[in-house]
């Protein structure tokens, strides 16, 4: 009896072959995503110095139409102009929206990835969710506590935002919102969600909550730049926010750490106007 020939099997190559990545290649991986993660901070602040300014030119065109020319408008017209700084703050909101749509992007590289895992939102493990909102919203009542017993004692000038909150009770409302429903998850995505996680990989949890912290207080300062007591107050809750994210390896605690402590303050905005109505009947 004759054998049969065995089948021809066509060779395709090495189709099963792993790729092989250099070590040189992976060791800059990480700071690919330190790149990403500064580049993406920097427009981030540039998204919240330009927009709030394209937002007030449509009511800027009016007034020079209404006032008969540009010559009529004064710079300290403007300054103090109640609607001008209203839409100004508007216009922080699409100026966050957008911000927060480049950071999924980034995070996600145009969908591939789960945004929410990758920038660790979720609750720590082996805790209770109930425990973990708890302890947060109770550091930053004290947070807050801190906040206010700091800037009644030492006083101070008035901010920034003090002048800009007291201009009108549609500034106030609209300061309000951006401050709670925005900012907390915006800031809290741009900072520990991505920056922290990239610079700790590259750089060690220290040097990540230091640089972090420093970046969240640098960029308010400008804003009460005459108020020392409040550049402390930002500093530390800036720490304080960056500490609780390298301790829980979540983003969540932080996030109603930050919420809580904005939230409480954008309560109080709301009622100062009509608080000051009252004390001046």
């Amino acid at each position: 009896m004759s054998e049969e020939p065995s089948p021809i099997t066509p060779d395709f190559g090495d189709v099963h072959q792993p790729v092989v990545t250099s070590s040189s290649a992976l060791r800059w991986l990480p700071w690919l995503d330190v790149l990403k993660a500064i580049g993406l901070w920097f427009l981030s602040v540039f998204l919240l110095l330009v927009i709030p300014l394209l937002a007030v030119v449509p009511y800027i065109i009016y007034k020079v139409q209404a006032a008969g020319g540009v010559a009529a408008l004064t710079p300290e017209a403007l300054k103090s102009d109640k609607m001008l700084i209203f839409w100004s703050v508007v216009g922080i909101l699409p100026a966050h929206l957008l911000t927060l749509a480049l950071a999924w992007l980034v995070v996600t590289e145009g969908g591939r990835r789960n945004f929410w895992s990758e920038i660790n939102w979720g609750w720590p493990k082996w805790t209770n969710p109930v425990a973990v909102t708890l302890v947060s919203v109770l550091t930053a009542l004290v947070l807050y506590g801190i906040a206010f017993g700091a800037t009644t004692v030492y006083g101070g000038e008035k901010t920034d935002l003090d002048i800009m909150i007291e201009s009108s009770n549609y500034t106030r409302i609209a300061t309000a919102l951006v401050a709670f429903a925005t900012a907390p998850l915006v800031e809290e995505v741009i900072y520990r969600g991505i920056i922290y996680p990239a610079l700790e990989k590259v750089m060690g949890v220290g040097f990540a909550v230091a640089v972090v912290s420093m970046l969240f207080a640098g960029v308010h300062v400008y804003q009460y730049r005459t108020n020392i007591a409040v550049i402390l107050v930002i500093t530390l809750l800036s720490i304080t926010l960056t500490v609780a994210r390298a301790v829980t390896g979540k983003l969540t605690p932080s996030f109603i750490i930050h919420l809580v402590f904005n939230g409480v303050q954008s309560v109080l905005i709301v009622l100062g106007g009509f608080l000051d109505k009252n004390l001046v009947k």
